[in-house]
């Protein structure tokens, strides 16, 4: 599985595995890795923030890597947040991020839209966050709740950690 990452990665393409499925998409173009720089420049703690275990977040995030899900499927969300630094750093991550940030390519909005929040609530992921570049809507959705809003807003995310998207 892994040539085959590598080997897509070569011809500009952007492989995940859902489930079982593979997913493609063109490498992103300079929009959307502007829209991705600007929302990680905003990450940041909430202000005395503390879980209910007394543990702070310390926002790491990380952006385009690979992340092995407990159920086999492998992704690569555009902004992934974590509590604490993962412990892979040659090969895909197994610690599943807080939250999730996706930035929409023209074309492939479905695979943002319709797949990602569900799959990545299934996964214990917390926070998905949806951008849509072009219209700037903001998609917001939690296991119990969804959430638009129209760019730039301030997203509280559950972890503890906050972002401008």
């Amino acid at each position: 599985m892994e040539q085959r990452l590598l080997r897509a990665d070569e011809l500009g393409i952007r492989l995940e595995i859902v489930a079982g499925l593979p997913i493609w998409e063109p490498q992103p173009v300079y929009r959307h890795q502007k829209a991705v720089d600007r929302i990680r420049a905003s990450i940041g703690k909430l202000s005395e923030w503390i879980d209910n275990t007394g543990e702070v977040c310390e926002c790491i995030h990380a952006a385009d890597v690979y992340i092995a899900f407990p159920d086999g499927s492998l992704k690569r969300p555009d902004i992934s947040i974590f509590c604490r630094e993962p412990d892979e750093q040659e090969e895909a991550i197994t610690l599943v991020p807080e939250a999730v940030i996706e930035v929409i390519s023209k074309g492939y909005e479905a695979k943002d839209l319709d797949i990602g929040p569900q799959f990545y609530l299934s996964q214990g992921v917390k926070d998905v966050v949806v951008f849509n570049p072009y219209t700037l809507v903001v998609l917001h959705v939690r296991r119990d709740q969804v959430a638009r809003h129209v760019s730039p807003v301030k997203i509280d995310l559950l972890c503890g950690c906050c972002c401008m998207v």
